[in-house]
């Protein structure tokens, strides 16, 4: 069952967020062949290299990267910049632990680090440390407003529950917006935002200005193509799907065409997607990435229900978030342990986030557990709250909840 689309967190390379980053990376490559000693120029590349990996859905920049901040460090020792890009790329590797500690020493060395103070929400966030994490948003908004901190704040007021907090902290962060890439990054959170709760007609408009800002921005394409497949407009759903994988063939858009081939009938480019996430875990492993909440979310629905338990039950051993109960909860009930599995399921939708994949699943374990009239409830609420929220998924929560009728 395709998972909602994360928010669209980055905080790119300083001079680097409203220019071209390929440019950008290649004027860096050739300034510190240039300069060799250039320890600020080689903590910008590889910070750059970072955000490479990112946005093209390439994990073999990572190590690229690793070799940049560490020259960087090797000549300036503590370098505050290099110690951010090495927190940034830890995050990015899902090695929340290590992201967090890079961004305190970083912003030990220098307290108004854009990137280390967005890096350390990512990171709380990321451990489940929701409060902390609030902390360090009201930290990070006092030191240094901006794009990266409004977005992040937003993000943990939505775990939260509070949706209109998270929905102005975003406008305040699009009021702010010049550059087309910061628009488009901004309008789409707003996006994802609305397609959450459902708000079909705001989240295509708020795709739209996106597009308009950057007719290739990925997560932007992935939006337009959930919110158009929620309304039943399948064939555009699927263009914009499959230009979104072509570009960044990640699990979660990988699920979600998927799961749109399945829902037309057509099983064998199903498989197909579905075939592409084994091969992206592979790589990502193979680049220091640690993708087991990538893979148990998937894996649950369109593979090996066992090894997704066991990828599940790894992450929850790192990281005891919202989205980890989820996943975890889902593959307990895969493997038919629903008991069990209740107990991850109440703990991800505890915190009040509004997430109608988290519902439908609390409901179908609460029914093999058990409970019909709870499983109801919560089947009503996952429809309720976003009708659309998987092409699969809601199928399958309209078929349970005709059976209970």
């Amino acid at each position: 069952m395709a998972a909602a689309p994360p928010p669209p967190f980055a905080a790119p390379p300083d001079g680097l967020r409203a220019g071209d980053l390929d440019r950008g990376v290649a004027a860096l490559r050739e300034r510190v062949r240039a300069r060799p000693r250039d320890f600020a120029s080689w903590a910008a590349l590889g910070s750059a290299y970072v955000e490479q990996a990112r946005t093209q859905a390439d994990p073999t920049r990572y190590a690229e990267a690793e070799r940049a901040l560490d020259r960087a460090l090797a000549l300036r020792p503590g370098h505050d910049g290099a110690l951010a890009g090495h927190g940034a790329l830890a995050a990015a590797r899902h090695d929340f632990p290590g992201a967090l500690r890079y961004a305190e020493r970083a912003l030990a060395a220098n307290p108004y680090s854009e990137r280390a103070l967005a890096t350390r929400i990512d990171a709380l966030v990321e451990l489940g440390s929701y409060e902390r994490a609030l902390k360090a948003a009201r930290d990070a908004d006092a030191r240094r407003p901006g794009i990266p901190v409004f977005t992040r704040y937003a993000y943990v007021r939505e775990l939260r529950g509070d949706v209109g907090g998270a929905r102005r902290a975003l406008e305040r962060a699009l009021a702010s917006a010049r550059a087309p890439g910061d628009v488009a990054y901004v309008a789409t959170a707003l996006a994802q935002l609305a397609w959450r709760q459902g708000q079909y007609a705001q989240a295509a408009r708020r795709c739209a200005v996106a597009l308009r800002a950057d007719p290739s921005y990925v997560p932007a394409l992935e939006t337009r193509g959930r919110v158009r497949a929620a309304r039943g407009e399948t064939g555009a759903a699927v263009a914009d799907l499959r230009a979104a994988v072509a570009r960044q063939p990640l699990p979660g858009t990988l699920v979600a065409l998927g799961e749109l081939y399945e829902s037309r009938g057509e099983s064998a480019r199903a498989r197909e997607q579905y075939r592409l996430i084994h091969a992206w875990t592979r790589l990502a492993r193979a680049n220091g990435v640690n993708p087991d909440l990538d893979t148990a979310l998937a894996a649950v629905d369109h593979g090996d229900a066992e090894a997704a338990l066991a990828a599940a039950r790894a992450e929850w051993g790192r990281r005891r978030t919202v989205h980890t109960a989820d996943a975890l909860g889902w593959a307990l009930h895969a493997v038919g342990r629903d008991r069990e599995a209740l107990r991850y399921a109440r703990r991800a939708t505890a915190t009040g986030f509004r997430e109608a994949s988290f519902f439908y699943h609390r409901g179908v374990i609460e029914l093999r557990a058990g409970s019909p009239s709870a499983g109801r409830r919560w089947l009503e609420r996952a429809l309720g709250l976003n009708s659309g929220f998987s092409p699969v998924g809601s199928r399958d929560a309209g078929r349970l909840l005709e059976g209970l009728r």
